[in-house]
């Protein structure tokens, strides 16, 4: 069956991974047979591209969502969540497969593991979702639905509408479509999964891409456009938890692409919203306001 889509004129199309998080913050990561005590724990929605969808509306712009989200307490939840944050959820399939779960353990550094549970749950087949009545400024992939995502980077190419992808780590969706977006923005470990070193890795898939940054957590990012090169350090933060850093980095990054950013106000606003979203525990709730994220680019230079 086609989920058959309704008018959607959004600043930016996140299409991809949902899950639900539960966050336990701890004191350590446990070694073999050992059994600890969490202090906190802080159970909401996550996935990258589900988080991006809600940090680009809470600085203030229209995302939409499309992705899956299995009928079950975790998945009304989290469609709940997005609901609230003003997200359009118009193209989020529902399906009895379960909703992911991940289990993230956070230590007082702000260092985290991450176990994920996808059960049978796969990704949605090419044609799950009618995008013909889809008008976009900007579309965002992380890779985690491949087949709905690669044919609507093509359909976006042709229609001119700029496109983004999280690029977190090197697996079948973001090898697809590493060479088909406009904007590749890669975590340290796909550039190192890449070509072995950072460095090598951002001349390689500037090859495969217009706009080409790879961000280094609290040593900044860096980027390459052509033949022009650069770095840029990080916001001066206290890192809590790192868990969603990269998803908050970048939906600003497409918002800023959305609402016509020079370059270097773009990286500096999407690794405003990466620095701030350490501040806090959990994906979710770190996600910047527009209040904070304006604060922090206006008053601070990097």
């Amino acid at each position: 069956m086609i989920l058959k889509s309704t008018a959607i004129n959004s600043d930016v199309l996140c299409v991809g991974h949902a899950s639900y998080d539960l966050v336990f913050s701890v004191a350590h990561h446990p070694a073999e047979d050992e059994k600890m005590v969490a202090t906190e724990l802080i159970g909401c929605g996550g996935g990258p591209a589900a988080n991006a969808a809600v940090s680009i509306a809470r600085l203030g712009f229209n995302a939409a969502f499309a992705g899956y989200l299995g009928c079950d307490v975790y998945g009304n939840a989290h469609l709940q969540e997005l609901i609230a944050e003003g997200v359009n959820t118009s193209l989020v399939v529902r399906g009895a497969s379960p909703t992911p779960l991940s289990t993230i353990l956070v230590k007082p550094d702000g260092k985290r593991a991450l176990i994920n549970y996808k059960g049978d749950t796969l990704p949605l087949h090419a044609d799950a979702i009618d995008f013909s009545a889809i008008n976009s400024k900007v579309m965002l992939f992380d890779g985690h639905e491949p087949e709905i995502s690669i044919r609507l980077a093509e359909m976006a190419r042709k229609r001119g509408i700029p496109t983004v992808l999280d690029a977190g780590s090197l697996h079948k969706g973001t090898l697809a479509l590493m060479d088909k977006v406009d904007y590749l923005a890669c975590s340290e470990k796909f550039a190192q999964q890449v070509a072995g070193d950072v460095q090598t890795a951002l001349t390689q898939l500037a090859n495969l891409s217009p706009n080409v940054m790879i961000t280094l957590g609290e040593q900044g990012l860096i980027w390459q456009r052509g033949q022009e090169c650069g770095a840029l350090p990080a916001f001066p933060v206290t890192a809590i938890d790192t868990t969603g850093a990269g998803d908050a980095f970048h939906g600003a990054l497409a918002a800023a692409v959305a609402c016509g950013m020079n370059w270097q106000d773009t990286l500096r606003y999407a690794s405003a919203a990466g620095s701030l979203c350490c501040t806090k525990i959990g994906a979710r709730p770190g996600l910047p306001t527009q209040q904070a994220q304006q604060a922090l680019f206006f008053a601070t230079s990097v």
